[in-house]
């Protein structure tokens, strides 16, 4: 009954911004914890930023400066404001939901971010 859709992926050039939203559908419990990964082909799915209920964030290295996480606790949706994009930035995003009394995790579909050079 949960799911989660993402959006706002596309193509841009180097140096442009984009912003990813993803809305989730269904009831998910109050204590839980909202991500944003991407997976670039031949490489493994990672972790970009975590965001808690509270608003506590945490970021990778590699997107630390660029990228901003953020949410919505009252129309469940969590966002990702992406700034200064690189080539290397390409990849398909996916949100991420971690119920944490289950604990569970639900995924998005993914959505393509493709940056030119």
């Amino acid at each position: 009954q949960v799911q989660l859709v993402e959006s706002g992926g596309g193509l841009v050039q180097a140096g442009g911004s984009l912003r990813l939203s993803c809305v989730v559908s269904g009831t998910i419990d109050s204590i839980n914890v909202m991500a944003w990964y991407r997976q670039a082909p031949g490489k493994q799915r990672e972790v970009l930023a975590t965001i808690s209920t509270s608003g506590r964030t945490n970021y990778a290295d590699s997107v630390k400066g660029r990228f901003t996480i953020s949410r919505d606790n009252a129309s469940k949706k969590v966002y990702l404001q992406m700034n200064s994009l690189k080539p290397e930035d390409t990849a398909v995003y996916y949100c991420n939901v971690y119920i944490v009394l289950v604990p569970m995790n639900y995924w998005g579909q993914g959505t393509q971010v493709t940056v030119s050079s």
